[in-house]
């Protein structure tokens, strides 16, 4: 079994100074001590970190690999990113680029459940079509009356907005229980996802208010929330759609590929929800389309996750989009249906035709 695994950063340093650098790193994120003051011949040969290759890049950073020990992960959602980045990430001049995990750390995770397949479907030749309920500040009735209209509008799911969470204007049961009416009434074919926010208790709380009413989907911000409690969550509910927002993602200095793309997929999203290039946040296209290939590609026996391009996208772009990411994906368009107001329901079957029929003859 292989005892280490490899882990990209990339290094803002000067040539004369990389080496001593990433050395530094290296044991950072490893034994966080001077090296000369171990004694101990295992620590010395089997837990401090390694480093294995350095390469100049082009914007005058530095790609650095270093092995890092499996052992000291404890095969857990919350030690493995704190041995990927936990100190280093206080370091602004270090961004935690990609790693390569084992098997056999692969193993010890949940990945998705349904995944993109049980999604999807098996035999799906269409992308998926999504909205969101939006603003915070309505009560339930009215947030369940927009949930209405954009399931008439045929779409396959319908999420809460992330700053949804158990206000006093629009406490969770409530909510929860007038919009799934609503959807359910509206298009039984849509499927309402609410936002479980809080502590790990409330969200296996609000996980079963959703099960009431017949609700089989979630979304979660992991980086809120925190990553173990997406591990346990999927362990937990292995028939549940969990969605990953990205909420603080930005703040991590970590590779959205990496983040959003493989680790929310490792430790058990089925959806990655992301912001798309060419929207209302900074994405570059090649960002987009690496996060995608790594939701989605064959990755041990782990089920492909299905990724959710968002943030500021309209109608307008599907076709874009579908020829950007394939078919293999969920298009997100919140505001832009929103904004309709009384023509909301047109707008929104406009669009889902417009998915529907993309590739057709």
């Amino acid at each position: 079994m292989t005892d280490r695994f490899a882990v990209t950063y990339h290094i803002r340093c000067d040539a004369a100074s990389i080496e001593a650098r990433a050395l530094s790193i290296a044991v950072e994120q490893s034994v966080e001590m001077p090296v000369d003051a171990i004694d101990e011949p295992a620590v010395l040969d089997h837990t401090v970190g390694r480093v294995a290759d350095i390469r100049a890049m082009k914007d005058g950073q530095f790609e650095v690999r270093i092995d890092l020990a499996l052992s000291t992960t404890g095969l857990e959602a919350g030690q493995l990113i704190n041995m990927l980045f936990g100190n280093s990430s206080i370091h602004d001049d270090v961004t935690l680029a990609d790693a390569d995990f084992p098997d056999s750390l692969l193993e010890a995770f949940p990945g998705p459940g349904p995944g993109l397949t049980g999604l999807q479907g098996v035999n799906a030749t269409r992308a998926l079509t999504c909205s969101a309920l939006k603003p915070q500040g309505l009560p339930p009735q009215g947030l369940a009356k927009i949930a209405r209209k954009l399931a008439a509008g045929d779409l396959d799911f319908i999420k809460d907005d992330h700053g949804l969470a158990d206000q006093a204007y629009a406490p969770f049961a409530q909510r929860v229980k007038a919009c799934a009416k609503a959807v359910r009434e509206a298009n039984p074919r849509t499927r309402y996802i609410p936002s479980v926010t809080g502590n790990l208790d409330t969200m296996r709380q609000q996980i079963k208010i959703a099960r009431d009413n017949g609700l089989d989907a979630a979304m979660i911000a992991p980086m809120i929330a925190g990553l173990p409690s997406l591990e346990a969550l999927r362990r937990e509910n292995p028939d549940i759609a969990l969605f990953a927002h990205p909420a603080l993602a930005g703040a991590s200095r970590i590779a959205p590929p990496l983040l959003l793309g493989k680790l929310f997929r490792l430790f058990g999203a089925d959806a990655t929800i992301f912001p798309n290039h060419g929207g209302r946040f900074g994405y570059s296209p090649q960002t987009c389309r690496d996060l995608a290939h790594a939701a989605r590609r064959d990755w041990s026996s782990l089920a492909p996750c299905l990724p959710v391009p968002a943030g500021g996208m309209s109608p307008e772009r599907v076709d874009e989009m579908l020829e950007f990411y394939g078919t293999r994906v969920m298009l997100l368009i919140g505001g832009g249906l929103l904004a309709a107001k009384d023509a909301m329901i047109q707008e929104t079957l406009a669009f889902t035709r417009k998915v529907h029929a993309y590739g057709r003859t």
